[in-house]
């Protein structure tokens, strides 16, 4: 088994109100990554991701663009430590 690595991150753009969040944990429970995603107060959404390094890259790759309703102009992501990124075990929405 690879060794979890862990990524924390935002989306702007039009991603709140497109059902970007539960595209995101659906997309997150598919690839196996645990972590979570919210809505940000100044319209972006945040994320924690934890997997290993192929579903990573794929769930960046997914994130890039968002489900078609949603509009990203930017994406930033950084390593960030497992501990920090929620459970290893399951993708939550928190409100």
């Amino acid at each position: 088994m690879s060794k979890l690595q862990a990524l924390r991150g935002r989306v702007t753009g039009r991603v709140q109100g497109v059902f970007f969040r539960a595209a995101t944990q659906s997309q997150a429970r598919q690839l196996g990554l645990g972590g979570w995603v919210r809505n940000s107060a100044d319209g972006a959404v945040e994320f924690a991701l934890i997997g290993d390094s192929q579903a990573l890259a794929s769930m960046r790759d997914w994130l890039a663009t968002g489900p078609p309703q949603a509009r990203v102009d930017q994406l930033l992501i950084d390593p960030c430590s497992v501990a920090d990124a929620g459970d290893p075990a399951q993708f939550e929405i928190l409100r």
